[in-house]
């Protein structure tokens, strides 16, 4: 019974000395609705970016995300991940490697991907993108119930489902999303308010740029410990099959991505205590390369995601090209311990990617 309670004690002590060395006091989260691991790490696609179907401007695109080289590729597409996150964090999925990340749910699309991502829970029985408040918690509602984390928990989202996704009624996660009114003082914020409700719409709600500029002033005035942004057009072009502007999302996204980062390094209150954890909700064809278009249960690769993350608890190790099958629903339990914390819920939690903190 004594080396019973010393062995407890051994653990307490362990635990506590790991949760002291912690220096992640703040997240940022970012989604890339649909994003396909391929280009991520492949870059543009040469059969899709010379197919004129899907390009109204293919010399364009070529001379501004075209290279013989994979590795060259992929940087003028995303040039924040493969200059700064390869070098200070750690990339995910790339199936050359056999570095594999997938959706657990088998339904692939929205809706059943970020349920996933926040719940730790594939539930099959989340299967639709209709606005259902999700009965299941989920990890940025368990951090706002934390005494450190209470009212400093926001998401931003470009898409109107989100706040049915997180549940912001029973959450009590602040969740602003297509153009909910900014009912904030803070002078920029009542101008991307009015230019929200003027700008065009060419996905059908408003532009990620708004999206990220709204989440962006509102961290700089209200100090969020943990925060959301939810991008969405490379989804939407990508279903219109436009190639062209689906590049040219993920290329600004990219740029949102750099510029959130450059803020929080600015601030004394995030600077070398945040972290910055990026995925995606489902992937899409591309064995069938019209597919491309595409994603959900009948097509075959759609379940393929990937994942980036970065921080001063994470190991720079940069691209993962270890072999190694890990899952999309171990993402909420990761955002939980990057923070220091463990994710329980009225529902099986999958556990973290050990490897990410």
């Amino acid at each position: 019974m004594k080396q019973y309670f010393i062995s407890i004690i051994a653990i307490v002590i362990v635990a506590t000395a790991m949760a002291q060395q912690r220096k992640t006091e703040n997240l940022i989260i970012v989604t890339l609705d649909g994003m396909r691991w391929q280009e991520v790490f492949k870059g543009a696609d040469p059969v899709l970016m010379n197919d004129s179907t899907f390009n109204h401007d293919k010399e364009g695109i070529k001379q501004r995300f075209w290279a013989e080289d994979e590795a060259a590729r992929r940087q003028k597409l995303f040039p924040f991940f493969w200059s700064t996150i390869v070098q200070q964090g750690q990339l995910y999925g790339n199936r050359a490697f056999d570095n594999k990340i997938d959706n657990a749910n088998p339904h692939w699309f929205s809706y059943p991907g970020y349920n996933e991502i926040f719940t730790g829970y594939p539930d099959t029985a989340v299967n639709s993108n209709d606005k259902i408040w999700n009965k299941h918690e989920n990890v940025l509602e368990y951090i706002n119930k934390q005494a450190k984390y209470k009212g400093k928990v926001a998401a931003f989202s470009t898409w109107d489902v989100f706040p049915y996704i997180l549940h912001e009624p029973r959450s009590g996660v602040y969740v602003n999303a297509d153009v909910d009114t900014l009912a904030f003082k803070a002078p920029g914020l009542q101008l991307l308010n009015d230019m929200q409700f003027l700008t065009t719409k060419p996905i059908g709600v408003r532009p990620d740029i708004i999206t990220y500029m709204a989440a962006r002033e509102y961290l700089k005035v209200y100090k969020p410990k943990v925060l959301y942004i939810a991008f969405d057009e490379t989804d939407d072009f990508a279903h219109a099959g436009m190639y062209d502007q689906y590049l040219g999302s993920a290329y600004a996204e990219d740029a949102m991505i750099r510029d959130i980062w450059n803020t929080v390094q600015s601030m004394p209150e995030y600077k070398g205590k945040t972290t910055l954890l990026v995925t995606v909700d489902h992937g899409r064809g591309d064995k069938v390369k019209s597919n491309w278009k595409h994603h959900g249960a009948k097509i075959e690769d759609a379940h393929e995601i990937w994942l980036a993350v970065m921080g001063p608890d994470t190991k720079p190790v940069g691209e993962v090209k270890t072999s190694v099958q890990l899952y999309q629903k171990q993402i909420a339990a990761t955002i939980a311990r990057l923070l220091g914390m463990n994710f329980t819920a009225n529902h099986p939690v999958a556990d973290p990617i050990t490897t990410a903190y």
